[in-house]
């Protein structure tokens, strides 16, 4: 057998291989994501900060929050619901903190540097690196993003968000320990158009969906629902984003 053919035989087992890990690694994260079932409602609801309805109540949350990056102090948690009706997209965010902080009021400002939680949307699993992103911190003020062509793209999306926020404990003040914070929101369906199948969801749909935690002054910490690569901190890595079916 020649050299040249040798080499172009060792060249060929080494893309085969590269090939089939990829393949594997690929399986394996598929199957490893999360999941969460967001029930319809056909009730009202008050975008008031305060998840008082009937229908906060009764709803299952997503799980607890990890901490792929973490490498020292207290991991507060997290607690995510979801609902929806033919017009939104309903997210509210329970958020333990001892240290609560916020000074960005105008929208498009970087509420990422105040305590802050993210819903990021792909609403079309076809075409998973389209996705959106709705960061919203503790004063009710909100960046958005669409990413068309997936991280490293981005261009304006302007949805009409409802937010509203209520803090148990003292804003900006670490003289003291504070308890939590909550954040709820309602997202038009009608903002994902560009890139959704369904317009509102159809019963039974699946999008992908991560949400996410951040920010503040006082033992930053980064959490998500479905965690990302250890290895390289982002939150925007859609192959990570959770399954989510849409349920009447």
């Amino acid at each position: 057998m020649s050299t040249k053919l040798r080499f172009l035989l060792l060249l060929l087992v080494v893309v085969v291989y590269f090939w089939i890990s990829m393949t594997d690694n690929a399986d394996s994260l598929e199957s490893g994501l999360n999941e969460y079932q967001i029930q319809f409602i056909g009730s009202d609801m008050t975008i008031d900060g305060r998840l008082d309805e009937a229908a906060w109540e009764a709803a299952v949350d997503v799980g607890a929050f990890e901490f792929p990056w973490w490498e020292a102090g207290e991991k507060e948690q997290t607690r995510a619901r979801l609902l929806w009706d033919d017009e939104y997209l309903y997210v509210s965010f329970v958020c333990e903190d001892a240290y609560i902080s916020g000074v960005h009021t105008e929208r498009d400002s970087p509420v990422y540097d105040d305590d802050c939680v993210e819903v990021f949307t792909s609403p079309n699993p076809a075409q998973l690196k389209k996705y959106f992103n709705v960061e919203m911190n503790v004063l009710g003020a909100s960046l958005e993003h669409l990413h068309p062509e997936g991280p490293g793209t981005k261009s304006d999306w302007d949805p009409e968000v409802k937010i509203a926020t209520t803090v148990d404990g003292t804003l900006n003040d670490d003289t003291d320990r504070d308890r939590r914070w909550i954040l709820e929101a309602a997202i038009p369906f009608s903002s994902f158009g560009e890139v959704a199948v369904n317009t509102p969801p159809l019963d039974g749909d699946e999008w992908r969906m991560n949400f996410n935690r951040l920010g503040g002054k006082t033992n930053k910490q980064a959490s998500q629902w479905s965690p990302g690569d250890p290895r390289k901190f982002s939150f925007h890595a859609p192959q990570y984003f959770g399954r989510v079916r849409f349920v009447k």
